[in-house]
């Protein structure tokens, strides 16, 4: 979150060799969004490659804010899943509205394997009934518990 706000900073500093319109103005409100909204971006791009598992949810693991963020939470949790980034996006709105447009998806929780967007609760819930989860979780190195937890059953 650190690199946002630096990021941030910096484009407003920038601010300063904007060019002026013709009468004067300068332009600095949407230049600095434009800017602080790129660099948004690129820090988005890094996030979800820092982790094998990156989860942007309402709240945090320990205390999910919605249902759905809650949904995926479990989810993971039954998997054996507990080690992976969660951003709270309810701590900043820009983060909130940059990862929708990052990912080219509306809601919120979004999940992503490998820096790669998965989906959302709905999508990671279905994965879940028909057992897609487990095989991409194997791509990431992650042996599923529910897996394992079937396989001593036998």
């Amino acid at each position: 979150m650190n690199s946002i706000i630096r990021s941030t900073a910096k484009c407003l500093r920038s601010a300063a060799y904007l060019p002026r319109q013709a009468d004067g103005r300068v332009l600095s409100a949407s230049a600095r969004f434009l800017c602080s909204a790129a660099d948004l971006q690129k820090d988005l791009g890094d996030m979800v490659k820092k982790d094998k598992v990156v989860v942007f949810m309402k709240g945090t693991p320990a205390q999910p804010m919605c249902g759905f963020s809650n949904a995926v939470v479990q989810i993971l949790r039954m998997h054996g899943v507990d080690d992976y980034a969660a951003y709270n996006v309810l701590e900043d709105q820009s983060l909130r509205e940059g990862v929708k447009l990052f990912s080219n998806w509306p809601t919120i929780p979004q999940v992503y394997f490998d820096g790669e967007f998965v989906g959302g609760c709905d999508i990671l819930l279905q994965m879940h009934q028909n057992g897609d989860l487990v095989e991409e979780l194997k791509k990431l190195g992650i042996s599923s518990a529910l897996l394992n937890a079937e396989k001593e059953s036998k």
